[in-house]
């Protein structure tokens, strides 16, 4: 479900008209997330490590409103829900987008998850089959410990939804910390709404359950 903003009555109308027209309206920042509670739990629940923050993250954008707006021309649409678009590596080398919906209970969202683990690693295709940008754009680097990253984008593609990527999680004195970036675009998200959405991750991320 979505529905239209009336942009003439939006508090945003004027952010939205000034930044919506830029040459690069995205901007990011990365902040080192504790990850060391959620790293324990997943361990010593046979979760994957990867889909459980991954299900956090996207339980912190359901929870803001401005994560949850994309631009369609000159309108404003706010989504219900937004559902995760990752990247998922096949046993070649190569990877594909999936489309997984959100579920706040944690074992409905895997039942989702590896349907789409499935179609992606037996299949060529790089595109998820989902017509809407009702997505963050998600991608993991566990290789690399990262302390900042852009994004290859074409700038004359219509594009408002999120992207976040995911590093290597080091130790040091037994606190585990992870990079993670968050690119959003400014008509629609400030520095403000991003630092919500990491506020309400490290908790998530915390919360041992």
């Amino acid at each position: 479900m979505k529905q239209k903003i009336n942009i003439d009555t939006w508090i945003r109308k004027e952010h939205f008209n000034f930044f919506k027209n830029f040459e690069e309206p995205f901007y990011g920042v990365v902040v080192n997330i504790d990850c060391t509670t959620a790293f324990n739990f997943t361990k010593n629940n046979g979760l994957s490590f990867f889909w459980y923050y991954l299900h956090k993250s996207l339980t912190a954008v359901n929870d803001l409103e401005n994560f949850k707006y994309r631009i369609y021309g000159d309108e404003v649409i706010l989504y219900d829900q937004i559902n995760a678009g990752p990247t998922i590596g096949r046993s070649n080398g190569t990877f594909g987008f999936s489309y997984v919906h959100y579920h706040p209970s944690f074992d409905e969202f895997m039942t989702g998850a590896k349907k789409e683990i499935e179609r992606v690693q037996n299949s060529t295709n790089l595109f998820a089959p989902n017509p809407d940008d009702d997505i963050v754009h998600y991608s993991a680097l566990p290789w690399v410990d990262f302390t900042s990253i852009s994004h290859a984008r074409s700038f004359s593609f219509p594009d408002s939804s999120p992207k976040m990527s995911f590093g290597k999680m080091t130790e040091n004195n037994g606190k585990k910390t992870m990079p993670v970036s968050v690119h959003v675009h400014h008509a629609l998200v400030d520095g403000l709404h991003v630092g919500q959405y990491i506020d309400l991750f490290q908790e998530l991320m915390n919360s041992g359950t």
